[in-house]
């Protein structure tokens, strides 16, 4: 069975249920493992239990843990957050899912009148205080320390409104600690998150690498006098012929749905035909083709959602109550679409509609220009 039948098949109520002690990481419509070797110091995804790593190319790293799965009905989440770099000091949000009478927001809201506290095995750690209109609340480095430090072993980790509580789960918190140190070249230093060395200092650590520059072209105007035409059934062949397992990777590609041309320049268009359709996600193919002979289509993507003045979006949910979503875009650079972006919001767990985090595994700096 092709990977994207197996997602179009897993996109039922029963992908709800799947869970994995690897990484299941939804992205452009496939489901896949990406398992990251030790020692690789490349993008980073990876889950383990109730905890979850996401390491960007320039090596930022953001650790996000959930409450227990049986315990969803009070969503909680922690998002802690490293940079590469021997200074680099690690930051930590917080963000409590509604109870039955409550929303995340309202508590939150509520911080400034009532006592939302944070508890490490019992001993009170300070009041959160509302940060921003998403609900988020900062966590003051003290609480940090603690939480890291609690983190390392096995504790009970509660956020206490009145008689509501929250508890954060530590399952699986080593493991993805130990992959963001790795990630970052800190396993033995003393700014390791598992097994710090005071001995050993940080000064070798990897440093942050530069984020990718790109210069995206909006496709001109001026260049949508020139005619294409084509028929239908041939444009459909051109494209099978130079897709790659174009009946796998595009099951849609023949059938009668509509095809959409936009032109990108004087010589290359954008062709975008469906590609496939789950339960609650859908897939267009997007390929960049010369609009004479030698066509030569290029595929950029099979799971699109949107294209607009130069920028492709892939935007899936992870499961149909979008409580989790998974992204990438692509820009237009002059000559081909270059991968601008790509991130997923974390578990799914409730915590809020649309997902509770950005975590990026890739990140560019996109200019703009004429």
């Amino acid at each position: 069975m092709s990977l994207r039948r197996l997602f179009i098949k897993l996109s039922t109520s029963l992908q709800d249920k799947l869970r994995t002690h690897t990484h299941l990481f939804v992205s452009l419509g496939l489901l896949s493992v990406l398992p990251v070797p030790m020692g690789a110091h490349a993008e980073v995804a990876f889950s383990y239990n109730d905890w979850q790593v996401a390491c960007d190319n320039t090596l930022t790293c953001r650790l996000a843990g959930y409450q227990s799965e049986n315990n969803g009905g009070m969503p909680v989440s922690v998002l802690l957050t490293r940079k590469a770099g021997k200074n680099a000091v690690t930051t930590g949000q917080v963000k409590l899912g509604g109870t039955k009478d409550s929303s995340a927001k309202a508590l939150m809201q509520l911080g400034n009148r009532h006592r939302i506290t944070m508890r490490l095995n019992g001993k009170d750690m300070g009041e959160l205080r509302p940060t921003d209109e998403s609900g988020a609340s900062e966590l003051t480095r003290t609480q940090v320390d603690a939480l890291v430090k609690a983190l390392r072993g096995s504790s009970t980790i509660e956020f206490v409104f009145r008689n509501s509580r929250w508890q954060l789960s530590d399952k699986g918190a080593n493991a993805v600690m130990l992959k963001a140190d790795d990630a970052q070249g800190r396993v033995g230093t003393n700014s390791a998150f598992i097994n710090p060395n005071a001995n050993t200092s940080s000064n070798n650590v990897l440093s942050p690498r530069a984020t990718p520059v790109l210069h995206q072209v909006k496709p001109s105007g001026k260049d949508n006098t020139r005619k294409f035409s084509i028929k239908t059934a041939e444009l459909a062949r051109i494209i099978k012929n130079g897709t790659k397992n174009a009946d796998d990777t595009c099951p849609n590609l023949m059938d009668d749905s509509a095809w959409r041309i936009n032109r990108l320049n004087s010589q290359q268009l954008l062709v975008q035909h469906s590609c496939w359709l789950g339960a609650y996600n859908a897939g267009t193919g997007m390929w960049v083709i010369n609009d004479s002979k030698p066509y030569q289509p290029v595929m950029v993507t099979d799971a699109a959602t949107s294209y607009d003045a130069g920028v492709i979006s892939a935007d899936q949910k992870g499961r149909g109550i979008g409580d989790c979503y998974s992204s990438t875009q692509w820009v237009w650079t002059g000559q081909r679409f270059e991968k601008s972006y790509e991130s997923s919001t974390g578990m799914c767990r409730l915590v809020e509609a649309g997902g509770a985090w950005d975590l990026p595994t890739f990140v560019t700096q996109v200019n703009s220009m004429p």
